[in-house]
Formats: structure tokens, C-alpha cells, sequence
């Protein structure tokens, strides 16, 4: 069965403007966040696969829609899975709630590159590994 990954934040004081509603660029970091313990959950990290492997993982697209606002001490969930693979990349859909309010939801193009920048095969490795996190939509 596939599952989505989980990983929960609270907003705190610098994650927010003025007002105390969380700024928009942040909710990058949080789903960025979410992608690094994703990679954590199945034994690797950003740094391994540079060492092992000599290529990185970059964003080359996202796609993000604000539903709704979060705000300082925010309690936030963020669901993660796999919609698609190439030999090169994979999409990664994220979607941010607060308690059942949908507040964000992400689209994300990530690419394997090699340290001239130029897209390389992603190793076996990682999408083995992350294929529980291979899935349609998103589990509720």
C-alpha cells in the first residue's frame, strides 16, 4: 500500500510578518523541510547523495496555490507523495493543513544534476526507497 509522508512544523515568530500570518516565501522552507526528512525517513540525505552518488537534487519547478493563511504557533501538517518519475526526476505533490484546512498546496519538479549542473540518471537507490511514497493523490 502506498502512503504519503508526514511531517509536522510550528510556525514560529520568524516565520511570520507584521500581523503574525506566516510570510508567503516561507512555506517554501517548510515544504523543503518536509522533502529533507523524506529523504531522511529512507536512510539518506542531501549531503549522501552528493558524496555517494556525485549528483544533487534541485528544484527546477513549483507550483504552489495559498488556500489559506497560518499563523504564529500554528500547529502544521505536511503531506508528501510521488506522483512521477523519470530517469532524471520525479514530481513531488505536498500539501499543508492545519488541523483539517487545507492552507497550501505544492507541485514540485525535482532534478538529479551533477555537479556541473547538468542532469544525470537518478540512482536506483532512491527511488527503490521512496517507492512507498509512490502514489495518485493524496491520503486524508
Amino acid at each position: 500500500m502506498h502512503e504519503n509522508f508526514y511531517h509536522r512544523v510550528k510556525v514560529y515568530y520568524e516565520d511570520t510578518d507584521a500581523g503574525g500570518v506566516v510570510y508567503y516565501a516561507n512555506y517554501l522552507k517548510f515544504l523543503e523541510r518536509a522533502r529533507t526528512e523524506a529523504l531522511s525517513s529512507i536512510g539518506l540525505s542531501n549531503l549522501k547523495i552528493k558524496e555517494k552518488f556525485g549528483s544533487l537534487i534541485v528544484v527546477k519547478s513549483c507550483n504552489i496555490q495559498y488556500k489559506k493563511s497560518a499563523c504564529l504557533e500554528d500547529e502544521l501538517n505536511i503531506r508528501s507523495f510521488i506522483k512521477s518519475v523519470t530517469k532524471t526526476s520525479f514530481s513531488m505533490y505536498q500539501h499543508i493543513t492545519k488541523d483539517q484546512t487545507a492552507i497550501v498546496d505544492a507541485q514540485v519538479h525535482l532534478v538529479f544534476i551533477n555537479e556541473k549542473g547538468k542532469p544525470v540518471k537518478a540512482p536506483d537507490l532512491i527511488f527503490n526507497n521512496f517507492k512507498p511514497y509512490f502514489c495518485d493523490s493524496i491520503k486524508v
